[in-house]
């Protein structure tokens, strides 16, 4: 096995698992993609690495600098990463409804949270990081809703992985959040296979799935725009928090994957592609596990069978989802 210069080198190539017990089409082939293999966790490492590359490359991150940023987590914790391995101070703009667990890995990595009300969720924290960064010249607000380098680094890397090593893939599901993930897989898989279907997996407006968002909810991610997203997307999938339970539950089960909540949607989504298709239908569908599922132990029902066997809510940071 190779020695690596640094643990920053083990982002990307993640491998990729066949879950096809999961559904019931024995036409589908259905591959999860378990970017919670990264470094620090999440599909976020790709970014926080990009990001900051791309602002040093530029001259808008030098050292001594602070980075400032949104985030309900994984970018935090990935950023956190990356900038106590680079020497920069690093501050989260961190949503009040949030797991608990993922404030001591922030910590941990050395990152200072700054809250925002739980009730305006992701896009309180957007505002409140957009305001800070006018207000403190001298902080860089890297933004990954707009930052070019977020779906740059996944047309780049993790587009290229999948079609490596799933050639005959026909479907690619991911959770919406930044959009990134989406706007470059989904691009590259378009430019080299027009034929594969790109699907977006979303909460319905006004409730919670963390690490999602809809963007009926009064936030487009500028970087879904400029990427053309309404064009590439041939789909959005609309998946209830209670259904994302449910499916985080059977990846652990049935499948020995200890995801999170979004990656639960993200597998709903996948598995209404499959029920859908025509009964001759023949596809290979590829889904993002976007992390790992430590980060949600706070929420102490999700992997046990009283939140869906008893009816009982997830309290995630004093929002309950049921």
């Amino acid at each position: 096995m190779a020695v690596h210069r640094s643990v920053l080198d083990l982002i990307g190539n993640t491998p990729i698992v066949d879950v096809s017990e999961l559904t019931t089409n024995r036409r589908v082939r259905l591959l999860a993609k378990l970017e919670g293999q990264n470094p620090a966790g999440s599909v976020k490492d790709r970014i926080a690495r990009s990001m900051i590359e791309a602002a040093e490359a530029d001259g808008t991150l030098t050292p001594g600098r602070t980075i400032v940023e949104p985030s309900s987590g994984n970018t935090g914790i990935a950023l956190a990463m990356v900038a106590r391995i680079r020497g920069y101070p690093l501050k989260v703009v961190l949503p009040g409804n949030v797991s608990a667990a993922r404030r001591p890995m922030l910590e941990g990595f050395g990152a200072e949270i700054i809250p925002s009300p739980a009730e305006e969720g992701s896009n309180g924290a957007i505002r409140l990081a957009l305001r800070l960064a006018d207000e403190n010249p001298d902080w860089v607000l890297l933004h990954q809703y707009a930052n070019e380098a977020n779906p740059r680094v996944h047309y780049e890397t993790t587009g290229p992985e999948i079609l490596r090593d799933v050639p005959d893939i026909t479907h690619f599901v991911a959770g919406l959040g930044t959009s990134g993930t989406l706007m470059g897989v989904g691009t590259y898989l378009r430019e080299h296979r027009p034929d594969v279907s790109i699907l977006a997996v979303e909460p319905p407006a006004g409730e919670l799935v963390e690490g999602l968002r809809n963007v009926d909810d009064g936030y487009i991610p500028p970087v879904y725009e400029k990427w053309g997203g309404p064009e590439l997307l041939d789909g959005r999938r609309i998946v209830r928090p209670r259904e994302s339970i449910e499916c985080t539950r059977r990846l652990a089960d049935e499948c020995g994957i200890f995801a999170g909540i979004s990656t639960g949607a993200a597998l709903a989504g996948a598995l209404r592609v499959a029920e859908r298709l025509d009964s001759d239908e023949e596809a290979v569908i590829v889904f993002i596990v976007c992390d790992a599922g430590w980060k949600y132990l706070s929420t102490c029902l999700l992997y046990t069978s009283d939140a869906a066997d008893e009816g009982l809510g997830v309290d995630l940071g004093g929002r309950r989802i049921i």
